[in-house]
């Protein structure tokens, strides 16, 4: 788990203008591909001023913007429908698993969601809520995206018929796992937005995650 050292979030002109400066830096592009290892998908930060989120690469320790990154799930990721009701009526769905060694195992992400970086103090009641905007598949409206913890405990879940299941609150200073589960293939727009409030003040953030879910 990391502390406070961070690696820059970067990209275009500002990648060249850090390159030009010889600052140390690992650049993100359009064409990064995640599809394996231990990566934090919604990593909340706080600059002083305002909220950001980004995707942290655990294991290279490489920051990228949201819009930078596609997330890959394999058809490894496979597997028997575990039977709740959320997760729909097929056979099978596409799941990325909340234990790590499960993940590794199968090649497939390790996807985590971090206010680790969040300092006590900051943020009201020392916690901040995320927030699952809207979801789509192949550029419609998509019930089948769900993120769930241990024997069927929702956290988030794409179901437009229901309210509930949109939104969860995180301490800060925290690291989360959680089984995020995919019920077709398809390329996935996921909208997440993670708020808090400082000092009396709604700070908020909303970004876009691409995940592209291979049969």
């Amino acid at each position: 788990m990391r502390t406070f050292g961070r690696t820059l979030t970067v990209s275009g002109s500002l990648a060249a203008a850090l390159a030009v400066a010889g600052l140390a830096a690992t650049p993100a592009t359009a064409a990064t591909t995640l599809g394996s290892g231990h990566v934090d998908v919604l990593d909340a930060e706080w600059d002083g001023a305002d909220l950001h989120l980004h995707v942290h690469d655990e294991v290279n320790d490489v920051e990228y913007e949201p819009a930078d990154v596609t997330l890959s799930v394999p058809a490894a990721a496979k597997v028997t429908n575990p039977g709740y009701g959320f997760l729909g009526s097929g056979s099978q769905v596409w799941l990325l698993p909340e234990d790590e060694a499960l993940a590794n195992s199968r090649g497939v992400l390790f996807p985590g969601i971090s206010t680790e970086h969040l300092a006590t103090g900051v943020f009201s009641g020392n916690a901040v809520t995320y927030s699952l905007v809207s979801a789509t598949r192949n550029g419609a409206t998509t019930e089948d995206f769900s993120i769930y913890a241990g024997s069927g405990s929702r956290w988030f879940d794409s179901n437009t018929s229901i309210t509930t299941y949109k939104s969860k609150s995180f301490g800060v200073a925290t690291h989360n796992h959680a089984n995020w589960a995919f019920e077709e293939a398809g390329t996935y727009q996921l909208t997440f937005k993670v708020q808090g409030t400082v000092s009396g003040a709604t700070e908020s953030v909303t970004e876009v995650y691409t995940v592209v879910v291979s049969s």
